[in-house]
């Protein structure tokens, strides 16, 4: 399938189909070739980084991504939103990831909304392929089910919820919405001249 990216300025490709299949480690909930992307500034950096992202949590609004318009990356018809999920801290150190790794399971068993938290699901026909954008920020969405976007659309705004270290943005494509047997689709990214490519691990991709 064929996106746009769904967003302006400058962010970094994390977790990419490119670099592995399946890219997020499973392909549990059609999540095969899902793609991240976290936005950075011109050094690359999603936050400045002090001794205190060593040793403890980040408020979400420390982040240059947190708050960041998201789009459409299709054309197509609302077929799912969740917008209540709270976004909670950003951890970029190795210590104290791991208390928030010890939850992850926890997080799966509440489905959709305890992995991909505040999100919105894109028909791009009456039976699919469906388009997934994740970890948006509590209380952003802003479509309805039944709402017909174009691509480019706003949709939301970046934010970190669910199952998320700190903000950005999670892309996927599936066959179905029945996430426990939903199968990942492959995708790649619409360019301005036309063509289309998938944008490898770390690569900085401009919006």
């Amino acid at each position: 399938m064929v996106l746009d990216l769904p967003f302006h300025g400058m962010w970094r490709v994390e977790n990419s189909p490119a670099r592995r299949v399946p890219s997020h480690g499973t392909a549990a909930f059609g999540s095969s070739y899902a793609i991240d992307f976290v936005h950075v500034d011109k050094n690359g950096r999603s936050a400045p980084f002090t001794w205190r992202s060593m040793v403890a949590a980040e408020p979400p609004e420390r982040f240059l991504g947190f708050g960041v318009p998201i789009l459409s990356p299709v054309t197509g018809v609302v077929v799912a939103t969740h917008n209540h999920e709270p976004d909670h801290d950003g951890r970029r150190s190795q210590l104290i990831l791991i208390p928030y790794m010890l939850g992850q399971a926890k997080r799966a068993r509440r489905g959709a909304a305890g992995l991909a938290g505040n999100h919105v699901v894109i028909a791009m026909s009456d039976r699919g392929p469906f388009v997934l954008v994740a970890h948006l920020q509590e209380g952003t969405v802003n479509v309805r089910v039944g709402d017909h976007l174009q691509a480019g659309e706003k949709i939301g705004r970046c934010g970190n919820s669910g199952n998320s270290t700190e903000p950005h943005v999670h892309v996927q494509v599936s066959d179905s919405t029945a996430w426990v047997d939903a199968r990942g689709i492959p995708i790649v990214f619409r360019k301005t001249d036309g063509s289309s490519w998938l944008p490898r691990e770390s690569e900085i991709v401009q919006g």
